[in-house]
């Protein structure tokens, strides 16, 4: 999923200017060093409101799939499959799980956009700001209520819990508070190598192209190796939908530009590939999902497309405020929604007799409402001075 602002990061100076307005040393009388000329950042520009809302139903996409597009626990909340509840609708559910490759494309483009020009303070500052505090109160809140009596719902254990909070439960084996924390991980290693490799020496037009053609490569190579620690750094599966986001960032930024494109069209050549192999699989009665081959390659491209729309500006007219709002409503939701959803959904069908569209209905309705209540209370409080101490300078 993307964690990420879809606002770009004002510009900095030529090379080899202060990060900041003053971040020079000071002269006194008789020192020879030049005083850096004050920098005056240009003004942002114009927040891309569609892809907030673009990010907002692919969070819509991924919901559908936990409540009505698979079996496991949920099947415990509705009683029965959710074959049984949406004897229609769950063969196009399955299809939502592929919000989350639509979530790495817009992730590479915001954060190619948010990167670029950039300290590697400030972007860690800006990452972990915009990451953690939301994620911190899910995992006590998921933890919290699946500790009650009254939820039949297996909890983490203590020690467990507590390694959760760093987001490194993945790589250390531990068992997971939220289910969805998995693409989380796939995101930090993306910040991680796109910090590595273009934020810390600057980003340039052509430093992005190599980056985005080296990595191309790179997870090929780590696919064909079999190796696991290649695989792990590199993330074959998953590195051509980031990189198609930056791709389309490019775009964004001069729509003539033939490498950018090129990127672009490779990009979601492999992740088509990636994510038929991943999804599909030949019709089976015991398996719960039937989709089709044709159906994920054109779920995959009208995602590509629907971030291409933004770039190219054809979505500037849906400007509208309220999806601001949505954006920002859109990774506490995300990481809320599948167990929690699970405890409402019970509650709704179970407990109140509710018919299974409208508890779905009513489930997403609550879950947005959390995570409005998370914003207010945790993110807007927390993430502006969590974002402060870091970017101070030391």
């Amino acid at each position: 999923m993307s964690t990420v602002e879809s606002s770009p990061a004002p510009p900095t100076s030529s090379p080899g200017a202060g990060s900041s307005p003053g971040a020079g040393p000071s002269t006194e009388a008789g020192d020879s060093a030049p005083v850096p000329p004050r920098i005056v950042p240009k003004k942002h520009a114009p927040r891309l409101r569609a892809l907030d809302g673009l990010r907002l139903i692919a969070a819509l996409m991924v919901a559908a799939y936990h409540y009505g597009g698979r079996d496991g626990e949920v099947s415990g909340a509705w009683g029965t499959s959710p074959q049984l509840q949406f004897p229609t609708l769950h063969t196009w559910f399955a299809y939502g799980c592929l919000g989350v490759q639509i979530f790495f494309v817009i992730s590479g483009f915001v954060i190619c956009m948010s990167g670029w020009g950039r300290s590697l303070r400030s972007f860690f500052a800006s990452r972990v700001s915009r990451l953690m505090p939301a994620y911190w109160a899910a995992i006590v809140l998921v933890t919290a209520v699946f500790a009650l009596p009254v939820v039949a719902y297996h909890a983490v254990s203590p020690s467990d819990a507590l390694v959760n909070l760093t987001l490194m439960q993945q790589p250390l084996g531990v068992d997971r508070v939220l289910g969805v924390c998995w693409t989380l991980w796939a995101e930090v290693r993306f910040y991680a190598l796109f910090a590595l490799c273009v934020v810390l020496p600057g980003a340039t037009r052509q430093r992005v192209i190599l980056f985005c053609a080296g990595w191309t490569l790179a997870a090929a190579i780590a696919q064909a190796a079999h190796e696991p620690l290649l695989d792990l750094i590199l993330m074959p599966e998953y590195a051509p939908f980031f990189i198609g986001g930056i791709g389309l960032y490019l775009v964004h930024r001069d729509r003539r530009d033939a490498y950018a494109w090129g990127i672009v069209l490779v990009s979601w050549l492999i992740g088509q590939h990636y994510a038929v192999a991943r999804l599909w699989h030949a019709p089976d009665p015991r398996f719960f999902s039937d989709r089709s081959s044709t159906g994920i390659i054109l779920v995959v491209t009208l995602g590509f497309v629907a971030v291409a729309a933004v770039a190219l500006g054809w979505l500037n007219r849906a400007n509208w405020p309220w999806l601001t709002v949505a954006g920002a409503l859109t990774y506490p939701f995300y990481l809320v929604h599948e167990h929690l959803g699970w405890v409402a959904i019970k509650a709704y069908h179970q407990g109140l007799g509710l018919p299974s569209y409208a508890t779905a209905l009513l489930t997403v309705a609550t879950m947005l409402a959390l995570a409005w209540l998370l914003t207010r209370l945790v993110e807007d409080r927390l993430t502006p001075r969590l974002r402060s101490a870091l970017s101070k300078p030391r």
